[in-house]
């Protein structure tokens, strides 16, 4: 609250308190604001060396002139470095798409090229503000039990057979219930049908019911023919929806916003194996991860 903007009405207000003779702390009740930002904006007023009147005669925008020159003396730099990090945006947008990677590493990299330029929390502020600029967004609310989202990690992780200490490559499912975001990840040998069936299934288990719909991919297993309107289900896989009398809704191609929740699981499921691989430490394959 300290810190708070004073509006500019209340700023005339204070300058005319402050001009009759009030003390700060009857100024700061009666503007609604605290002492110590009144105190803050009369001291920066004070250091202009101006006429009490002559203020109080100035447009908000002379006021907002003034404020800016003494709150800002570098504020060119500022908007440089602003500019040159709004010019990286797009670019980082992109590199976001690719699997496992993450604002942190990008700012890390940003750090590096740019050693002067914003810390890890501005830099994602500045950035959550562009995109929601230059994006449109609808919000979506979900049901609870209406859909499923499945998909499988773009990257392939790896685990250690706790008897042979063998390292296996393997495809990791990961199904996210739409209302409550509850996810279950399994690890699986491929993306074949069968295994991809079986890991449907499982997570209907784990869920311990079936969902309206399933919202599935656009890969082999799901679909034998993409169509943007039309894709044609794998039979087997169609079987599996009338076996449980649940919808089968493949997402469009190249659209990724159809199942963001999903998309989402995968990028966190995939980071965190990173981190817990960066830290010196291999997953192992224990009673409670299935393998297929």
């Amino acid at each position: 609250m300290a810190n708070k903007p004073i509006e500019f009405i209340m700023l005339k207000e204070s300058l005319r308190l402050k001009n009759e003779g009030l003390s700060n702390l009857k100024i700061s009740q009666s503007i609604g604001s605290s002492r110590t930002t009144v105190i803050k904006y009369l001291k920066l007023f004070e250091s202009l060396d101006i006429p009490m009147e002559k203020l109080l005669s100035l447009s908000d925008e002379q006021l907002s002139g003034l404020l800016n020159e003494q709150e800002s003396p570098n504020r060119a730099d500022e908007r440089e470095r602003y500019s040159s990090l709004l010019e990286l945006f797009p670019a980082i947008e992109k590199e976001l798409k690719r699997v496992g990677v993450t604002r942190w590493h990008l700012w890390a990299r940003y750090k590096q090229s740019c050693p002067d330029g914003y810390g890890y929390s501005q830099f994602c502020h500045h950035f959550q503000r562009w995109r929601e600029q230059s994006d449109a967004y609808m919000h979506h609310e979900h049901k609870a039990g209406d859909k499923l989202f499945v998909d499988f990690a773009g990257k392939k992780l790896h685990i250690v057979h706790k008897d042979t200490g063998e390292i296996v490559p393997v495809e990791v499912f990961v199904a996210t219930l739409g209302a409550s975001q509850k996810t279950y990840v399994q690890a699986c040998r491929s993306q074949q049908v069968g295994e991809f069936i079986e890991a449907c299934q499982n997570a209907l288990h784990y869920f311990g019911g079936v969902p309206r719909a399933i919202v599935t991919d656009n890969l082999k297993s799901a679909v034998s023919k993409s169509d943007k309107y039309e894709p044609t289900l794998n039979e087997n896989f169609a079987g599996f929806g009338s076996h449980y009398q649940v919808a089968i809704l493949p997402a469009r191609s190249y659209k990724p916003k159809d199942k963001a929740l999903v998309e989402g699981a995968v990028k966190i499921v995939v980071t965190r194996k990173q981190k817990y691989s960066e830290n010196g430490n291999r997953g192992t394959a224990k009673s409670g991860t299935r393998i297929q």
